[in-house]
């Protein structure tokens, strides 16, 4: 059996500095990696504070670039983002704050481009329902609001 090597709290901190300074990080994220490190409970939350104390780990800020990261590059929309912002235990209060960071114009075209893009890779579908539905399971997929998507097709009518 192999024996696994623990690291001191210092040594920990360390590291867990290094995690921190490389992007941001949510606590969760944070608190596991201590875990794994082979620190016991109190000292997780101690070095926690700490992490917090010289601004290594921030829950608003890791919550903006995240939001702003994956519509970015990965064009989701605010549903999605939501959803895994609170699958990583972020503050409701962080959360409407990094939505907010998503400029209105810029979250139009894009929803406007992925929407046209979807429609035209469907251009073989002859039925007009089945290229609805399609399109509007896609832009559901990637995590956009019900509301926004009836919209678009109540107006394309």
């Amino acid at each position: 059996m192999i024996q696994k090597k623990f690291l001191t709290k210092e040594q920990a901190l360390e590291k867990a500095k290094h995690y921190c300074g490389y992007q941001e990080r949510s606590h969760s994220e944070v608190k596991e990696k201590l875990y794994s490190l082979g620190l016991w409970k109190k000292d997780v939350e101690e070095t926690i504070s700490q992490l917090i104390e010289e601004n290594y780990l921030n829950e608003e800020r890791y919550a903006i670039a995240f939001a702003g990261g994956k519509f970015r590059m990965k064009h989701w929309g605010k549903t999605k983002i939501k959803y895994e912002l609170q699958q990583k235990k972020i503050s409701p209060y962080c959360i409407k704050k990094a939505m907010k960071e998503i400029d209105d114009d810029d979250y139009k075209k894009t929803f406007l481009k992925l929407t046209e893009t979807k429609w035209e890779s469907l251009k073989t579908e002859k039925n007009i329902f089945i290229k609805k539905r399609k399109t509007q399971d896609y832009l559901l997929q990637k995590g956009f609001e019900y509301e926004l998507i009836n919209e678009f097709f109540r107006n394309a009518e």
